[in-house]
């Protein structure tokens, strides 16, 4: 199947197990999934893939960057990108204070992978 045949995924966070459950649940859902373990990673993968549906991104990564710090680039370059955040701190989130941490969904972690399923579902309608 070709990548724009699917809605495609990108997945943005630091720790290796969630990382690997988030993927393969998300393969089986039939998305194609992309994944990067931080911001870095997260930006070459948004300059070279013409074709994204939805970010799932941690707030907090390693580096000193953000979640929103991702989000709001990568929304600007293309307005039609949906975004879900999953975070530990769900509240920093928010105090953020930026427009998108206010539109997007957010995941408390440790959350439920249907509820997941669920907002990307709704993100993608």
């Amino acid at each position: 199947m070709s990548e724009d045949a699917q809605d495609v995924v990108l997945v943005v966070e630091d720790e290796p197990v969630i990382r690997m459950i988030l993927q393969d649940y998300l393969k089986g859902e039939g998305y194609h999934v992309l994944v990067a373990e931080n911001g870095e990673q997260a930006f070459k993968i948004l300059a070279s893939k013409p074709h994204l549906d939805l970010i799932v991104t941690d707030f907090r990564l390693p580096g000193g960057i953000t979640g929103v710090q991702i989000a709001e680039p990568a929304v600007k370059m293309r307005p039609d990108l949906k975004v879900i955040f999953i975070s530990g701190y769900p509240a920093e989130i928010r105090e953020s204070g930026s427009p998108i941490a206010f539109k997007a969904p957010i995941l408390a972690k440790p959350f439920d992978l249907n509820s997941l399923r669920e907002q990307i579902q709704e993100q993608l309608r």
